[in-house]
Protein backbone atom coordinates (compact mmCIF):
# COMPACT_ATOMS: atom_id res chain seq x y z
CA UNK A 1 0.00 0.00 0.00
CA UNK A 2 1.23 3.49 -0.80
CA UNK A 3 2.46 5.63 2.07
CA UNK A 4 3.32 9.27 2.55
CA UNK A 5 7.02 10.20 3.12
CA UNK A 6 6.39 10.39 6.88
CA UNK A 7 5.17 6.79 6.90
CA UNK A 8 1.47 7.50 7.40
CA UNK A 9 -1.04 5.81 5.09
CA UNK A 10 -1.99 7.60 1.90
CA UNK A 11 -5.50 8.84 1.19
CA UNK A 12 -6.08 5.74 -0.92
CA UNK A 13 -5.35 3.57 2.08
CA UNK A 14 -7.42 5.76 4.38
CA UNK A 15 -10.46 5.37 2.12
CA UNK A 16 -10.45 1.60 2.56
CA UNK A 17 -13.49 0.56 4.61
CA UNK A 18 -12.98 -0.43 8.22
CA UNK A 19 -13.87 -3.98 9.22
CA UNK A 20 -17.30 -3.93 10.94
CA UNK A 21 -17.59 -5.27 14.48
CA UNK A 22 -19.90 -8.09 13.39
CA UNK A 23 -17.31 -9.29 10.85
CA UNK A 24 -14.68 -9.46 13.59
CA UNK A 25 -17.16 -11.44 15.68
CA UNK A 26 -17.62 -14.01 12.90
CA UNK A 27 -13.87 -14.24 12.33
CA UNK A 28 -13.24 -14.82 16.02
CA UNK A 29 -15.84 -17.57 16.22
CA UNK A 30 -14.24 -19.43 13.31
CA UNK A 31 -10.90 -19.29 15.10
CA UNK A 32 -12.52 -20.61 18.27
CA UNK A 33 -13.86 -23.72 16.54
CA UNK A 34 -10.43 -24.65 15.18
CA UNK A 35 -8.69 -23.91 18.47
CA UNK A 36 -11.06 -26.01 20.59
CA UNK A 37 -10.75 -29.05 18.37
CA UNK A 38 -6.95 -28.96 18.45
CA UNK A 39 -6.23 -28.09 22.07
CA UNK A 40 -8.95 -29.69 24.22
CA UNK A 41 -6.65 -32.44 25.65
CA UNK A 42 -4.32 -29.84 27.11
CA UNK A 43 -7.24 -28.09 28.77
CA UNK A 44 -8.41 -31.38 30.34
CA UNK A 45 -4.92 -32.01 31.75
CA UNK A 46 -4.72 -28.44 33.05
CA UNK A 47 -8.03 -28.82 34.88
CA UNK A 48 -7.05 -32.18 36.40
CA UNK A 49 -3.75 -30.73 37.68
CA UNK A 50 -5.44 -27.68 39.19
CA UNK A 51 -7.94 -29.87 41.05
CA UNK A 52 -5.23 -32.25 42.32
CA UNK A 53 -4.94 -31.25 46.00
CA UNK A 54 -3.26 -34.54 46.94
CA UNK A 55 -0.51 -34.32 44.27
CA UNK A 56 -1.68 -37.58 42.70
CA UNK A 57 -0.42 -36.55 39.27
CA UNK A 58 3.36 -36.20 38.91
CA UNK A 59 3.22 -33.84 35.98
CA UNK A 60 1.68 -33.19 32.59
CA UNK A 61 2.78 -36.44 30.95
CA UNK A 62 1.80 -38.54 33.96
CA UNK A 63 -1.61 -36.87 34.12
CA UNK A 64 -2.23 -37.43 30.42
CA UNK A 65 -1.03 -41.04 30.39
CA UNK A 66 -2.96 -41.90 33.56
CA UNK A 67 -6.13 -40.41 32.13
CA UNK A 68 -5.77 -42.39 28.90
CA UNK A 69 -4.91 -45.63 30.73
CA UNK A 70 -7.80 -45.41 33.19
CA UNK A 71 -10.47 -43.78 31.05
CA UNK A 72 -9.46 -44.14 27.41
CA UNK A 73 -8.16 -41.60 24.91
CA UNK A 74 -11.62 -40.04 24.49
CA UNK A 75 -11.35 -38.79 28.09
CA UNK A 76 -8.85 -36.19 26.83
CA UNK A 77 -11.76 -34.61 24.95
CA UNK A 78 -14.12 -34.56 27.94
CA UNK A 79 -16.12 -31.35 27.99
CA UNK A 80 -15.39 -30.66 24.30
CA UNK A 81 -18.99 -29.66 23.46
CA UNK A 82 -19.24 -26.91 26.09
CA UNK A 83 -15.60 -25.96 25.47
CA UNK A 84 -16.03 -25.55 21.71
CA UNK A 85 -19.38 -23.76 22.11
CA UNK A 86 -17.90 -21.56 24.80
CA UNK A 87 -14.86 -20.65 22.69
CA UNK A 88 -16.96 -19.90 19.61
CA UNK A 89 -19.35 -17.63 21.50
CA UNK A 90 -16.56 -16.15 23.63
CA UNK A 91 -14.40 -15.12 20.70
CA UNK A 92 -17.39 -13.74 18.82
CA UNK A 93 -18.40 -11.63 21.82
CA UNK A 94 -14.77 -10.68 22.58
CA UNK A 95 -14.01 -9.44 19.08
CA UNK A 96 -17.35 -7.64 18.76
CA UNK A 97 -17.22 -5.89 22.14
CA UNK A 98 -13.54 -4.98 21.72
CA UNK A 99 -14.26 -3.43 18.32
CA UNK A 100 -17.19 -1.46 19.74
CA UNK A 101 -15.19 -0.27 22.75
CA UNK A 102 -12.22 0.68 20.57
CA UNK A 103 -14.52 2.83 18.44
CA UNK A 104 -15.39 4.75 21.61
CA UNK A 105 -11.74 5.40 22.44
CA UNK A 106 -10.60 6.25 18.89
CA UNK A 107 -9.66 9.81 18.07
CA UNK A 108 -12.49 11.25 15.98
CA UNK A 109 -10.07 13.16 13.73
CA UNK A 110 -7.29 10.65 13.11
CA UNK A 111 -9.16 7.40 13.74
CA UNK A 112 -6.26 6.18 15.88
CA UNK A 113 -6.47 4.68 19.36
CA UNK A 114 -3.95 5.13 22.16
CA UNK A 115 -2.29 2.24 23.98
CA UNK A 116 -4.35 3.14 27.07
CA UNK A 117 -7.56 3.06 25.08
CA UNK A 118 -6.60 -0.29 23.54
CA UNK A 119 -5.82 -1.68 27.00
CA UNK A 120 -9.14 -0.52 28.45
CA UNK A 121 -11.05 -1.84 25.44
CA UNK A 122 -9.44 -5.25 25.90
CA UNK A 123 -10.16 -5.25 29.63
CA UNK A 124 -13.79 -4.32 29.03
CA UNK A 125 -14.16 -7.04 26.41
CA UNK A 126 -12.69 -9.57 28.85
CA UNK A 127 -15.10 -8.55 31.62
CA UNK A 128 -18.10 -8.80 29.29
CA UNK A 129 -17.14 -12.23 27.96
CA UNK A 130 -16.43 -13.49 31.49
CA UNK A 131 -19.87 -12.55 32.78
CA UNK A 132 -21.96 -13.43 29.73
CA UNK A 133 -20.23 -16.50 28.28
CA UNK A 134 -17.14 -17.80 30.04
CA UNK A 135 -18.27 -18.43 33.62
CA UNK A 136 -21.35 -20.63 33.03
CA UNK A 137 -19.69 -22.62 30.25
CA UNK A 138 -16.53 -23.20 32.26
CA UNK A 139 -18.51 -24.31 35.30
CA UNK A 140 -20.13 -27.04 33.18
CA UNK A 141 -16.85 -27.91 31.46
CA UNK A 142 -14.92 -28.24 34.72
CA UNK A 143 -17.63 -30.32 36.39
CA UNK A 144 -17.46 -32.71 33.42
CA UNK A 145 -13.66 -32.77 33.31
CA UNK A 146 -13.20 -33.53 37.00
CA UNK A 147 -15.26 -36.73 36.73
CA UNK A 148 -13.17 -39.89 36.55
CA UNK A 149 -14.25 -43.27 35.29
CA UNK A 150 -15.44 -45.10 32.20
CA UNK A 151 -18.94 -46.11 33.28
CA UNK A 152 -21.49 -43.52 32.19
CA UNK A 153 -23.98 -44.84 34.73
CA UNK A 154 -21.64 -44.09 37.63
CA UNK A 155 -20.93 -40.52 36.56
CA UNK A 156 -22.95 -37.81 38.25
CA UNK A 157 -23.10 -35.61 35.16
CA UNK A 158 -24.13 -37.44 31.97
CA UNK A 159 -23.37 -34.59 29.59
CA UNK A 160 -23.26 -30.79 29.31
CA UNK A 161 -27.04 -30.25 29.21
CA UNK A 162 -27.66 -32.68 32.06
CA UNK A 163 -24.83 -31.06 34.01
CA UNK A 164 -26.26 -27.58 33.58
CA UNK A 165 -29.74 -28.68 34.59
CA UNK A 166 -28.44 -30.53 37.66
CA UNK A 167 -26.39 -27.55 38.80
CA UNK A 168 -29.43 -25.28 38.54
CA UNK A 169 -31.62 -27.79 40.40
CA UNK A 170 -29.14 -28.36 43.24
CA UNK A 171 -27.51 -24.94 43.53
CA UNK A 172 -29.81 -22.51 41.79
CA UNK A 173 -29.08 -20.45 38.70
CA UNK A 174 -26.24 -18.74 40.57
CA UNK A 175 -24.43 -22.07 40.63
CA UNK A 176 -23.58 -21.55 36.95
CA UNK A 177 -21.76 -18.36 37.91
CA UNK A 178 -19.57 -19.92 40.61
CA UNK A 179 -16.11 -18.35 40.47
CA UNK A 180 -17.34 -15.30 38.55
CA UNK A 181 -15.06 -12.85 40.42
CA UNK A 182 -11.72 -14.51 39.61
CA UNK A 183 -12.97 -15.23 36.09
CA UNK A 184 -13.68 -11.53 35.55
CA UNK A 185 -10.23 -10.62 36.86
CA UNK A 186 -8.55 -13.31 34.78
CA UNK A 187 -10.31 -12.56 31.51
CA UNK A 188 -10.23 -8.81 31.88
CA UNK A 189 -6.48 -8.79 32.48
CA UNK A 190 -5.85 -11.43 29.82
CA UNK A 191 -7.66 -9.57 27.06
CA UNK A 192 -6.24 -6.18 28.05
CA UNK A 193 -2.74 -7.62 27.72
CA UNK A 194 -3.51 -9.74 24.65
CA UNK A 195 -5.05 -7.05 22.42
CA UNK A 196 -2.34 -4.56 23.36
CA UNK A 197 0.46 -7.09 22.85
CA UNK A 198 -0.93 -8.37 19.52
CA UNK A 199 -0.96 -4.86 18.08
CA UNK A 200 2.52 -4.21 19.50
CA UNK A 201 4.04 -7.38 18.03
CA UNK A 202 2.37 -6.73 14.66
CA UNK A 203 4.13 -3.37 14.59
CA UNK A 204 7.51 -4.52 15.91
CA UNK A 205 7.80 -7.68 13.83
CA UNK A 206 5.95 -6.88 10.61
CA UNK A 207 5.52 -3.07 10.58
CA UNK A 208 1.78 -3.68 10.50
CA UNK A 209 -0.39 -1.03 12.10
CA UNK A 210 -4.15 -1.07 12.48
CA UNK A 211 -5.90 0.50 9.51
CA UNK A 212 -2.81 0.74 7.29
CA UNK A 213 -4.13 -1.83 4.81
CA UNK A 214 -1.10 -4.11 5.11
CA UNK A 215 -1.93 -7.81 4.83
CA UNK A 216 -0.19 -10.29 7.10
CA UNK A 217 0.51 -13.85 6.06
CA UNK A 218 -1.14 -16.51 8.28
CA UNK A 219 2.20 -17.50 9.80
CA UNK A 220 2.90 -13.87 10.70
CA UNK A 221 -0.48 -13.53 12.44
CA UNK A 222 0.18 -16.80 14.27
CA UNK A 223 3.59 -15.66 15.56
CA UNK A 224 2.16 -12.36 16.82
CA UNK A 225 -0.80 -14.19 18.39
CA UNK A 226 1.45 -16.76 20.05
CA UNK A 227 3.66 -14.10 21.62
CA UNK A 228 0.65 -12.03 22.68
CA UNK A 229 -0.83 -15.09 24.41
CA UNK A 230 2.16 -15.77 26.68
CA UNK A 231 1.97 -12.90 29.18
CA UNK A 232 -1.62 -13.34 30.32
CA UNK A 233 -1.33 -16.86 31.83
CA UNK A 234 1.67 -15.86 33.94
CA UNK A 235 -0.04 -12.73 35.27
CA UNK A 236 -3.40 -14.38 35.92
CA UNK A 237 -2.32 -17.84 37.16
CA UNK A 238 -3.74 -17.41 40.70
CA UNK A 239 -7.09 -16.20 39.36
CA UNK A 240 -7.30 -19.24 37.08
CA UNK A 241 -6.53 -21.72 39.88
CA UNK A 242 -9.04 -20.08 42.22
CA UNK A 243 -11.64 -19.96 39.46
CA UNK A 244 -11.21 -23.69 38.81
CA UNK A 245 -11.46 -24.60 42.51
CA UNK A 246 -14.59 -22.48 43.01
CA UNK A 247 -16.27 -23.81 39.88
CA UNK A 248 -15.56 -27.43 40.82
CA UNK A 249 -17.39 -27.11 44.14
CA UNK A 250 -20.96 -28.27 44.49
CA UNK A 251 -23.50 -28.33 47.33
CA UNK A 252 -24.67 -31.87 46.67
CA UNK A 253 -25.31 -34.07 49.68
CA UNK A 254 -25.95 -31.09 51.91
CA UNK A 255 -22.23 -30.39 52.25
CA UNK A 256 -21.04 -26.84 52.53
CA UNK A 257 -18.51 -25.39 50.14
CA UNK A 258 -14.90 -25.50 51.31
CA UNK A 259 -13.93 -22.24 49.64
CA UNK A 260 -16.17 -19.30 50.57
CA UNK A 261 -15.02 -17.00 47.81
CA UNK A 262 -12.06 -15.70 45.84
CA UNK A 263 -10.04 -14.27 48.73
CA UNK A 264 -10.81 -17.20 51.02
CA UNK A 265 -9.64 -19.60 48.30
CA UNK A 266 -6.39 -17.69 47.77
CA UNK A 267 -5.73 -17.69 51.52
CA UNK A 268 -6.42 -21.41 51.95
CA UNK A 269 -4.49 -22.52 48.87
CA UNK A 270 -1.49 -20.43 49.91
CA UNK A 271 -1.64 -21.60 53.53
CA UNK A 272 -2.20 -25.30 52.83
CA UNK A 273 -0.30 -25.90 49.59
CA UNK A 274 2.23 -23.09 49.30
CA UNK A 275 2.53 -20.11 46.99
CA UNK A 276 3.42 -22.18 43.92
CA UNK A 277 0.06 -23.95 44.15
CA UNK A 278 -1.48 -20.67 42.96
CA UNK A 279 0.23 -21.30 39.63
CA UNK A 280 -0.74 -24.96 39.32
CA UNK A 281 -1.50 -25.87 35.73
CA UNK A 282 0.60 -22.96 34.42
CA UNK A 283 2.65 -25.13 32.04
CA UNK A 284 -0.39 -26.71 30.35
CA UNK A 285 -1.96 -23.24 30.21
CA UNK A 286 1.15 -22.04 28.39
CA UNK A 287 0.89 -25.12 26.18
CA UNK A 288 -2.72 -24.26 25.36
CA UNK A 289 -3.25 -20.49 25.40
CA UNK A 290 -0.36 -19.20 23.24
CA UNK A 291 -0.90 -21.89 20.56
CA UNK A 292 -4.64 -21.25 20.88
CA UNK A 293 -4.12 -17.53 20.28
CA UNK A 294 -1.84 -18.36 17.35
CA UNK A 295 -4.56 -20.51 15.79
CA UNK A 296 -7.33 -18.03 16.55
CA UNK A 297 -5.48 -15.00 15.14
CA UNK A 298 -4.22 -16.96 12.14
CA UNK A 299 -7.80 -17.85 11.24
CA UNK A 300 -9.40 -14.56 12.32
CA UNK A 301 -6.96 -12.27 10.50
CA UNK A 302 -7.38 -14.21 7.26
CA UNK A 303 -11.17 -14.16 7.63
CA UNK A 304 -11.05 -10.42 8.26
CA UNK A 305 -8.95 -9.95 5.12
CA UNK A 306 -11.45 -11.94 3.08
CA UNK A 307 -14.38 -9.89 4.37
CA UNK A 308 -12.48 -6.65 3.78
CA UNK A 309 -11.61 -7.58 0.20
CA UNK A 310 -15.30 -8.29 -0.38
CA UNK A 311 -16.22 -4.87 1.03
CA UNK A 312 -13.66 -3.18 -1.20
CA UNK A 313 -14.97 -5.03 -4.25
CA UNK A 314 -18.55 -4.01 -3.46
CA UNK A 315 -17.53 -0.38 -2.98
CA UNK A 316 -15.64 -0.38 -6.28
CA UNK A 317 -18.67 -1.85 -8.07
CA UNK A 318 -20.87 0.86 -6.61
CA UNK A 319 -18.43 3.54 -7.72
Amino acid sequence: MAEKPDGTPSNQTQRKPAIPAYVKAISGSLGGIVEASCLQPIDVIKTRLQLDRASYYKGILHCGSTTVTNEGVRALWKGLTPFATHLTLKYALRMFSNAVLQSVFKDSNTGKISDGGRFLSGFGAGVIEALVIVTPFEVVKIRLQQQKGLSQELLKYKGPIHCGRLIIREEGIRGLWAGASPTVMRNGTNQAVMFTAKNTFDGLLWRKHEGDGKVLQPWQSMISGFLAGTAGPVCTGPFDVVKTRLMAQSKSGGEGKYYKGMFDAIKKIYGEEGVFALWKGLVPRLMRIPPGQAIMWGVADQANIGFKMELIARNNNVL
